[in-house]
């Protein structure tokens, strides 16, 4: 058996046909249209492509930011490049006959869902996951099932609210973790103290390219003694681990993973945002909530996108 996993993202797509034990059989990655007009032939064209390269699935998983209502597919809101699918559902976008049944959501579910199947959540109940990469997402397995709420937006634990009268966030609100704990904005930090002239390594490198500066950059020179990096990289944890302890007591999780670019700093971020995470929320909780990296180490959202369609429901 086969499964189908597509990652619709703003920049690319990337679909691959996954087996039972979440190895990717074969995979096609394209540039994302434009237009709706370019999108469906070339999406046709690649599952065609990984049809004739493997066999015809027994499902479809299919990631893609925004909200989407899971029970039909439908893309109820998604803002951006791709703002063109709005409305549209992914089930019908695929173009496979009801054989192959089609199974859709968010990105960070996606993600969590293949951690179900394949990952770090495997036989857990409840499981707490945050993606960290230019923004914050998030998933929530609550008693066995992916949480998606009244209006689909359940588990957008990114905009839980840290800094009341912080900066403007894209959802609309203030101050939101995504504002002071993501790539973007450990870049927006670095890059300004670059432009300030702050005596650091990351001066030296990117004086006359501040923007060049990014979140890896920065976690490196902290890494490597750089005082104003390191700075900069404990403010960020500082507000995440605050962040998480509120989100354990309100979903009490067996284990929180970390998935993401940012997530792939390590024990540079682990060891530090654990030992904080734990000194908030042990008097409550008794217990020190394991956090751990995401164990699916598929990158592209294929294998998550599969994990979809195979992930236990109620």
């Amino acid at each position: 058996m086969v499964i189908l996993g597509i990652d619709i993202g703003g920049a690319h797509i990337k679909a691959g046909m996954v087996d039972e034990t979440g190895a990717i059989l074969a995979s096609r990655s394209m540039r994302t249209p434009a237009d709706l007009d370019s999108f469906q032939p070339e999406l046709h064209e690649a599952v065609r492509w990984l049809i004739e390269a493997t066999e015809f699935p027994a499902g479809v998983g299919v990631g893609c930011k925004g909200v989407i209502d899971p029970d039909s597919t439908r893309i109820d809101l998604l803002p951006g490049a791709l703002h063109y699918l709005e409305g549209l559902r992914l089930s019908d976008l695929v173009g496979l006959p009801a054989e192959a049944p089609v199974f859709a959501d968010n990105d960070a579910r996606v993600a969590l869902a293949g951690e179900m199947v394949w990952g770090a959540a495997r036989g857990l109940r409840n499981v707490m996951m945050l993606t960290l990469g230019n923004g914050v997402g998030g998933a929530v397995i609550a008693n066995g099932q992916l949480l998606r709420g009244h209006s689909g937006v359940a588990g957008m634990l990114g905009h839980i609210t840290i800094e009341p009268d912080g900066a403007p966030c894209s959802c609309g609100n203030r101050g939101c973790l995504e504002t002071v704990f993501s790539a973007r904005a450990i870049e927006s930090e670095a890059r300004a103290a670059v432009h300030r002239g702050c005596a650091s390594a990351l001066t030296r490198l990117f004086r006359e390219q501040p923007q060049l500066a990014t979140c890896r950059t920065v976690f490196q020179a902290a890494a490597e003694g750089d005082e104003l990096s390191r700075a900069i990289v404990a403010r960020a944890i500082h507000k995440l681990a605050a962040a998480m302890a509120g989100l354990l007591h309100v979903f009490d999780p067996e284990v929180a993973i970390l998935g993401g670019q940012v997530a792939d700093a390590g024990a540079d971020l682990l060891a530090p945002l654990q030992e904080e995470v734990w000194e908030r929320s042990r008097g409550l909780l008794g217990r020190d909530v394991p956090i751990m990296e995401q164990q699916v180490a598929d990158k592209s959202g294929i294998v998550g996108a599969a994990g979809l369609a195979m992930a236990p429901r109620s």
